[in-house]
């Protein structure tokens, strides 16, 4: 660790709040020091202590202190955590004490990333410390809990040493750059590459599963004015969260609502109904809703089932470049017959006014997020979106290096698996930015 950091914080490591038990963590040269004064007690590595916290001949509180030696703690630092009880008040008189005796208050997010820097973790571990807090479920939980004990993180290392090997290879072939790359281990080389771009390719695909089962899914909720999709918004929140009435542009600008469905977490986005026309601040809700459409991952379309035909090609072009829709067919309640599928297509049926087919649309919304993939599939672990855009980034690199072998071109190919490697190096961080660091444990809570 660089000299800046090798002083000793303090923090509050248990949520906010009054509770039985809080811990306060101190990390750094002076933790022990610091925590023998307040306490008046010589601590033993690994022994729980009962110890009386004081400051000038008063009593703070009673408690336990935990002293583990460096290397052997969470930070790799000399880490002490003292257990008082969980009034907010005493804890945060601990902390000012612990201050006064030379301490310094934590940053968001600095004990872990003292434990990264000092090799206790690598980067995308812990990532998975805050994934593991914020878990909404049992599921989340257990894919955290992979991704911490470093399951992603050594599939990404297994794909970046062969990287590495190619990437040697290559670059002593270029010394005998008048022999036939097949004379070299051509063949070797490309089966390497297409190993390496299989396992990419089933990565990419384990993470996308990973960062839907953390982030939720981004479903932006489109269709015609009037078809009901603030209402059905409602419906799916159980709450009336949006404003419904029968008249066309009701609903101007964006409104988010994140709601669990059978364990499934989605952020929902009910937006302006897309037509022609409409006045400046309607068009400013219609153009709004084209911007979410960019970044969604589902395109919930919702058409009125009496004529379902109508602002399906409004809609059309703004869905274009959606991974995943989902067609629904609103108002059956107010149809004469039983709705009828149009041919080619497989649309959900529901009434938001009644209900009806809200079960089905669960279940459609819960498969489209990947939720029943991530309980079927041993070890889902769970994953960011810069973890993605970086393996996406290593296998394009690794494609560009298949093409210029093919091609001879050597000194291009080896930087390409360069590239490569270099991008699966930023999710454990091996290849990182001081700016990446800060963005990542600025987000963590203060104490972790």
């Amino acid at each position: 660790m660089a000299d800046a950091d090798a002083d000793t914080i303090v923090a509050i490591a248990t949520a906010p709040g009054a509770g039985g038990v809080g811990v306060v963590r101190l990390s750094g040269p002076r933790s022990r020091a610091i925590a023998e004064a307040l306490c008046d007690c010589a601590l033993v590595p690994r022994h729980a202590h009962y110890v009386r916290m004081r400051a000038n001949d008063e009593t703070l509180d009673d408690g336990i202190a935990l002293y583990f030696a460096a290397p052997a703690s969470f930070t790799g630092e000399h880490v002490v955590e003292l257990q008082a009880h969980g009034s907010p008040v005493v804890l945060q008189r601990i902390v000012f004490e612990c201050i006064a005796r030379g301490a310094r208050q934590a940053r968001p997010g600095e004990f872990s990333e003292r434990a990264y820097l000092n090799g206790k973790l690598d980067l995308a571990q812990a990532e998975a410390v805050a994934d593991l807090i914020a878990a909404g479920d049992a599921r989340a939980a257990r894919a955290a809990r992979r991704a911490l004990d470093g399951v992603f993180s050594e599939r990404v290392e297994e794909i970046a040493t062969e990287l590495l090997h190619l990437r040697i290879h290559v670059e002593a072939a270029i010394d005998f750059a008048d022999e036939p790359i097949d004379t070299l281990g051509g063949a070797q080389l490309r089966e390497g590459l297409a190993h390496a771009t299989t396992a990419l390719t089933r990565l990419i695909a384990d993470a996308e599963r990973g960062r839907k089962l953390r982030d939720g899914l981004h479903a932006v909720i489109v269709g015609p004015p009037n078809a009901g999709k603030s209402s059905l918004l409602n419906a799916l929140a159980g709450s009336e969260r949006a404003i419904v009435t029968d008249i066309a542009g009701t609903t101007r600008d964006l409104l988010h609502e994140t709601v669990r469905l059978d364990g499934a977490e989605l952020t929902l986005v009910d937006t302006a109904g897309l037509r022609e026309g409409g006045d400046a601040i309607e068009q400013e809700g219609m153009r709004r809703a084209r911007n979410e459409l960019r970044r969604a991952d589902l395109a919930i379309v919702v058409l009125d089932a009496r004529d379902p035909d109508t602002g399906r090609a409004a809609v059309a072009d703004a869905i274009a470049d959606v991974p995943q829709r989902l067609w629904i067919h609103n108002k059956t309640d107010l149809l004469a017959s039983p709705p009828q599928a149009p041919a080619g297509t497989d649309p959900v049926f529901v009434s938001a006014h009644t209900g009806a087919g809200l079960d089905t649309l669960h279940a459609r919304l819960r498969t489209l997020s990947g939720a029943e993939a991530a309980d079927a599939v041993e070890g889902t672990f769970t994953a960011r979106a810069r973890h993605v855009d970086a393996l996406v980034r290593a296998a394009a690199h690794v494609d560009a290096a298949s093409r210029e072998l093919a091609h001879d071109a050597l000194e291009l190919a080896a930087e390409s698996l360069r590239a490569g490697h270099d991008a699966l190096g930023e999710i454990t961080g091996r290849v990182t930015a001081d700016a990446l660091l800060g963005h990542i444990f600025g987000s963590f809570c203060i104490g972790k």
